[in-house]
């Protein structure tokens, strides 16, 4: 019999079960998850009157107010997810904004093109539901302790 034949599963350490590796591979993903709504709301900011055309092209109405929402909503929310601020708040408006956007401007299935960027904001807001289960972890705002409180005489 081998040497090795008693060692049982729970002997082997598990490196990425420490707390430790747990918050980073969470930070990691709030960064990787914010990355598209940053960069869409900049870009959108950097050229308004493009956005406002696309918005209006796909038949939505009040395209200058749907700027405004998604500029917000973007970016606002894209920061406060990297920085774990009321993130299962923020994770859940990003994930019914995304659905929104696949319906909105994504729902040609037919299209190769759009059949991709619809799956992959569903996919996306897959990934944010799993934020909203989980919350920030250890390297976000949200993990701050309460702060104390005064008490009066």
């Amino acid at each position: 019999m081998s040497q090795y034949a008693s060692v049982s599963q729970s002997d082997i350490p598990d490196r990425f079960d420490s707390s430790v590796s747990l918050a980073v591979a969470s930070l990691v993903g709030r960064i990787l998850l914010s990355a598209i709504y940053l960069i869409s709301g900049l870009s959108k900011l950097a050229a308004p009157a493009a956005a406002i055309g696309y918005i209006a092209s796909a038949g939505l109405p009040f395209a200058p107010l749907g700027l405004a929402i998604a500029v917000v909503v973007e970016i606002l929310g894209g920061a406060a997810l990297i920085v774990g601020y009321r993130t299962r708040f923020v994770a859940a408006v990003l994930a019914v904004f995304t659905v929104a956007t696949a319906l909105g401007f994504h729902s040609n299935l037919a299209d190769q093109g759009q059949f991709i960027h619809f799956f992959k904001n569903i996919a996306m807001a897959g990934g944010l539901l799993q934020v909203v289960a989980v919350g920030a972890g250890r390297f976000g705002l949200d993990a701050r302790p309460p702060a104390a409180q005064s008490y009066r005489n």
